[in-house]
């Protein structure tokens, strides 16, 4: 269950992070807006790498709750 969890969190993360990038490039450098984040909440080019930070804090805690190979859950 711990595997699946993780692998859920960090594809989800991997979609967030890839939606705070996509709405900062298309603010920062063609002025119009991408992708659908924009379409929940208006946010500022800068508050778009907070939601990239956001996405790659989601892969972290997605790949460390991962089993390590090898290792046996006790309990």
């Amino acid at each position: 269950m711990r595997t699946t969890i993780g692998y859920t969190v960090e594809n989800i993360g991997y979609v967030v992070g890839a939606q705070g990038l996509v709405g900062f490039a298309s603010q920062t450098f063609f002025g119009t807006e991408w992708g659908w984040l924009h379409r929940v909440a208006g946010l500022p080019p800068a508050a778009y790498l907070g939601v990239v930070a956001a996405g790659l804090a989601l892969v972290g805690v997605g790949v460390g709750t991962r089993k390590a190979p090898g290792r046996r859950e006790t309990g």
